[in-house]
Formats: C-alpha cells, structure tokens, sequence
C-alpha cells in the first residue's frame, strides 16, 4: 500500500469514528425525550390505543355518525314530498326543516339533561339546558367529546318527530303540529329515552335496544297514531260504501331518493350507536352492524316484492320502499349479535308486516299518508321482539314490559296532547283549504305552482 492510501484509509476510518460519535452525542438528548414523552402519555386502553387516540376515535365516530343521521332529516323530507299530493309538497318540506330545528333547540334546552343528566336508575332526569366542554376541552374520563355525543343523540330526537309529519299529512295546520314536535323532542322523547339510554329503570331490568327500534321508531310511530286517530282522515280518503279511495303521491322518483338517503343514514344511525370506536374490537362490531343493517334492508325489500306478486300480481313501489324502512327499523334493535341470515329473515319479516298491515289500517280507517305505523311502529316492535333471538342476554317478558311502557306513556301522552291542541286552537284546516292544498293555504308557496294549482 503506498503513503497516500494509507493516509487516505487512516482518514477515513477516523472520520467515520468522529462521525459515529458526533450521532451518538446527538442521539441521546432526542432518546431521552422520546423516553419522557412515553412516560406522560395518557395510559393505554385495553385495544392498546393511548386514552387520548381513543377520545379522538370515539369523537369521530359521534360526529360521522351525526350528520349521517342529520341527513336522514333530507330523506324523510324527500320520501313525504314524493308520498304525499302535489298540492302539499311544500307543505312537507317547511315542516321537516322546522323539525329539525326546533328538534335541535329544545334537545339542548331541556331535552339531553332530561335524558341523562342524573337519571340513577329512576324515571327522568334534569331540567337543565346542557353544558359542553370548553373550549380545547380534554375531558378523558368521558372518553369523547360531550359536544359530539349531544349533536348525535339530537339526530336521533329530529327523526322520532319526522315519523310523525308524514302521517297525518295533508290536512294538518302548521302551528299546533310545531308545537307538538316542541314538546315531543323536549319532553316526551326525553324522558322515555332516560328510562333506557340513560340508565333508568329498564335499563337496571336489562330491557336491550340497541340504536331505537323501540325507543326511537315505535315511540314516533305511538305519536303519530294518536295525531292520526285525533286529526282524522283527509277528506274522501274513506267513503261511507266501497272500498278506501287512493290517493297517489306527487313523485315516485322523490320518494325512492328519499328511501335511498334514510338507508344510508342508517349506517349512522345504528353504526354509531356502537358509541366507541377506539378499539380494534370496536371497529370490527361497526363494520358488522353495517352489514346486517345492509341485509336487513335488503330482506325487507325483496320479502315485500316476493309477498305482493304473490298476494296482488302486481308489485307496488311504494310498498317495496316502505318494506325497505321496515327492514331497516327491524334491525336496528339488535343489528350486531345476528348472523347475516338471521339479519336478512329479521328485516324480511319487516317487509311482511308492512304488506299486511298497511290494508289492516284502510280497513280501522287511519290515514297513514306515508306508511308510518306499519314501518316505524309496527316493525319497530318486532324489531325489539326479536333481540331475545340472538341475544342471548335480553329476555322476551322484559323486551314486553319496555314495549309496553313506552307505548301507555307515548300513546297517551301524545293523546293528550293533542287533545288540548284540538280543543283550543285547532288541529285540522277547513274542508275548504284542504282541497285548495296546504301549500296555497298553510305556506303561500306552491311546489309546482305551473301545473298544481287546484290540483287533487
């Protein structure tokens, strides 16, 4: 080797050492920091996730799970416009926004206290407007932000109240149904949801409903039969001799959207009702509930078209867009123990019920524009029926006793209610406006107004 490459090579191998220990130098305040900043982490959960990341997750998941269940508020507005006459149309659409406005109000003014603040077993909570965090809150005892729970849950209230727009349609004032839906999403859904949801009295029973089949569903559809029975039917709808007269919605096309929106925000409806997202077991059981919730739609749908070929020779869209809703209402009380097969045959008997029931209602003469009581009420029951079928930890007497509870307290509350309502400033329009459309009547402003005016 000659001098110039032995002293190259010395040089070298000295400066690579240099090197190497310049970096260990380097290294060991950032190892140090790396080891404090483990140690003031928040402790793992037990999917072994910081408490923090699960926070964060479990935030995620109320908020997701909100706006999809806040664009449920659009499909129930656009599945009534398609149902109901062309005269109403705009009718629907000024009272599904109202909903879920004052929906939102009154859940915070009184409505989430009432659900859950200090219920301890018991039958109602408090009379309080609901506090969030503050700003740049960290509250990890709760494990989520109380600001995306309550925007969750009030989702929840604005549906309950929209199940019962759609029944008594068409002939209802404005005014006293707001007010109605007031004390509804204030009060009424409030306090019968603590008695679950808030660990009252059923919840220490082991009453089971999952995301509301009973709680939420048949609750807006106890409502809306009291309205319905009150209100009366509209004008022509049953004659004194022959059979009920139909009365053809304004728009197929806005009524099968409409479906369409309600079966997608169902997946926030009942996915996020899972309420944590901050394990690996949790994301699995979300992704679970997804689709059974998926094959219990799709049961209903195609249990109702089987059903009405075979019974009518015919199939009826509307009925298969209800039997749809009834798949998906029948699930929601249990949507994560069953077996795919059994989500399928839970949200087929849905559809069944749907197909049954609706001719059951012409015949009692209740007008049910949209087919609520057979989807929402209805279904809402089997649904809650059936968790002792896969879930081996509910019980059929107790799944009775809730069903029976929240439909005395509802059915007669809302009777009540509307009672009041009807006798001091009226419930139902005059004949007179009724023909004219509510539209023209009721808002001043026509859906259609090139080719609806005076329209049936």
């Amino acid at each position: 080797m000659t001098f110039k490459k032995t002293l190259f090579t010395g040089g070298l191998i000295a400066g690579l050492a240099a090197t190497a220990a310049f970096a260990q130098d380097a290294a060991a305040p950032a190892a140090d920091a790396a080891t404090a900043a483990t140690e003031a982490a928040p402790v793992a959960t037990g999917g072994g996730v910081s408490s923090e990341t699960a926070y964060i997750f479990n935030t995620l998941l109320f908020l997701i799970g909100g706006f999809l269940v806040m664009w449920m508020a659009a499909g129930f507005a656009m599945l009534e416009a398609g149902l109901v006459r062309s005269k109403n149309v705009s009718m629907q659409c000024l009272k599904n926004i109202a909903i879920y406005s004052i929906a939102g109000i009154m859940f915070w003014v009184v409505g989430y206290s009432l659900m859950y603040t200090d219920v301890n077993g018991g039958y109602i909570g408090t009379f309080a407007a609901y506090s969030f965090d503050t700003v740049g809150g960290n509250a990890l005892d709760t494990g989520y932000s109380t600001a995306s729970d309550w925007f969750f849950q009030m989702a929840f209230v604005a549906a309950t109240a929209s199940i019962v727009s759609g029944t008594i349609a068409e002939r209802t004032k404005l005014w006293p149904f707001l007010i109605f839906t007031a004390i509804l999403t204030g009060i009424l859904y409030p306090i019968s949801g603590s008695w679950q949801w808030g660990a009252g009295w059923l919840s220490e029973m082991g009453f089971s409903d999952f995301a509301g089949s009973t709680i939420v569903h048949s609750v807006g559809g106890w409502a809306a039969l009291a309205g319905a029975l009150l209100v009366g039917a509209r004008k022509g709808r049953f004659p004194k001799e022959g059979t009920p007269t139909a009365m053809p919605g304004s728009s197929i096309p806005l009524a099968t959207l409409g479906t369409f929106i309600l079966w997608l925000g169902w997946f926030g409806f009942n996915g996020a009702s899972q309420l944590a997202m901050g394990t690996i077991g949790d994301v699995s059981d979300i992704s679970r509930i997804f689709a059974n919730t998926n094959l219990a739609a799709a049961g209903g749908v195609c249990a109702t078209l089987i059903l009405l070929q075979v019974i009518y020779k015919r199939v009826d869209v509307t009925m298969v867009l209800n039997g749809a809703l009834a798949g998906l209402v029948s699930i929601t009380a249990e949507p994560l123990a069953p077996s795919p097969l059994a989500a399928i045959l839970i949200g087929a008997v849905g559809g069944v019920i749907v197909v049954f029931a609706v001719p059951m209602l012409d015949k009692l003469k209740i007008d049910d524009v949209v087919g609520a009581i057979p989807v929402h009420l209805l279904a809402g029951i089997w649904g809650t029926l059936a968790v002792p079928l896969t879930n081996s930890g509910a019980s059929f007497s107790i799944q009775l006793i809730g069903i029976a509870a929240y439909g005395v307290f509802t059915f007669v509350a809302s009777l009540v209610i509307w009672g009041i309502l009807k006798a001091t400033i009226g419930i139902r329009v005059s004949e007179e406006e009724e023909a004219l459309g509510l539209d023209r009547t009721e808002v001043g402003v026509e859906a259609y107004p090139e080719f609806a005016v005076g329209r049936a």
